[in-house]
């Protein structure tokens, strides 16, 4: 079977073109001129064009099966935030269009978050069948993919695809706005981030990139279509994972917090900062907001239908450091 990937030299998604190149499956991933081909397997077929660009789009799609979208604008905060809407939403509903003018593809595994979910109140944790508020988001990228959601649902009534939810994810790869786990990890283990990010205690579920990767597999495989599953992992808040982390590398776990009011006032300044500089800022006033709210995920069914295998968050951790320190990152 050949497989077409959108955002295939992403974070996430370099990660699946290796899963299904590992899993057999013929690959051809959309690129752009300007993509870093590096990060895929040199077997790989390249088709260049663009989500943005429908007719790019349908001849990527010929000669192709099936049809992996994870092509996402992914960050918190961007100084024209009306992009995230314009390449999730937007790049999307060119995909579905794509997909029905094609004769071959059979199957669609659309990669939505679980910020299309919503976040989660005190204690729970939910599982897919929760539905967003839509009350309040706290980053437009949430909005984005909260109506991109709604698309894909709507979709899924036509042909066959299947929408999986990665929760926060993290692990080796290079360091981008989607892997701010790790971007969090150096900065703290540098000595540039000396305590908690608010309370610390709200919940968060972490999920492996390789993980969510071999998810991507399983969804495309034993899917059910018009079906969505959570591709998440441990529920875990700052101090489980600090705490962690000074296990494994006996550096010492932040000794104070950081209040809320300080890291608003810091997320205005850096956003400001961003502006004239042209740097994206490590701290935003969404970020802030995200770090209120409690995302906490099951992902039982996942497990039972697509035999998804998320590892340990310590396991997982383990071996993010070991990364870390071989790409020079760390020094202890």
């Amino acid at each position: 079977m050949k497989v077409l990937v959108t955002g295939g030299t992403g974070y996430l998604g370099a990660r699946i073109v290796h899963a299904l190149v590992q899993s057999g499956y013929n690959v051809r991933v959309l690129v752009r001129r300007n993509s870093e081909l590096h990060v895929l397997p040199p077997q790989v077929d390249l088709a260049y064009g663009d989500v943005l660009d429908l007719q790019s789009l349908v001849r990527a799609c010929e000669g192709c099966e099936a049809l992996i979208h994870t092509a996402a604008l992914v960050n918190s905060w961007l100084p024209d935030p009306s992009q995230f809407h314009t390449v999730n939403v937007g790049g999307l509903k060119n995909i579905i269009q794509a997909v029905k003018s094609s004769k071959n593809i059979g199957k669609v595994v659309y990669t939505s978050s679980f910020f299309a979910l919503g976040p989660t109140n005190a204690d729970d944790v939910v599982d897919e069948s929760q539905v967003h508020s839509r009350k309040c988001y706290c980053t437009e990228y949430e909005r984005s993919k909260v109506e991109a959601d709604d698309i894909a649902r709507e979709a899924a009534k036509d042909f066959p695809l299947v929408i999986v939810y990665p929760g926060v994810i993290y692990g080796p790869g290079k360091l981008t706005r989607g892997n701010i786990v790790t971007e969090i990890l150096v900065e703290h283990l540098s000595g540039r981030l000396p305590g908690f990010i608010g309370n610390g205690e709200d919940r968060f579920s972490y999920s492996h990139v390789d993980d969510v990767a071999y998810g991507h597999v399983a969804a495309l495989e034993k899917g059910t279509p018009g079906e969505k599953y959570l591709l998440t992992g441990e529920n875990a808040s700052f101090v489980d994972v600090f705490q962690i982390v000074a296990s494994l590398t006996g550096a010492k776990a932040p000794q104070w917090h950081i209040p809320f009011w300080i890291l608003t006032i810091c997320g205005y300044l850096l956003e400001i900062w961003a502006r004239i500089s042209g740097k994206p800022p490590l701290i935003s006033t969404p970020v802030v907001k995200v770090l209120k709210r409690k995302w906490a995920y099951t992902c039982v069914k996942a497990k039972k239908e697509l035999g998804y295998n998320p590892r340990p968050l310590k396991e997982g951790l383990a071996q993010l450091l070991m990364h870390l320190r071989e790409e020079g990152f760390l020094r202890n």
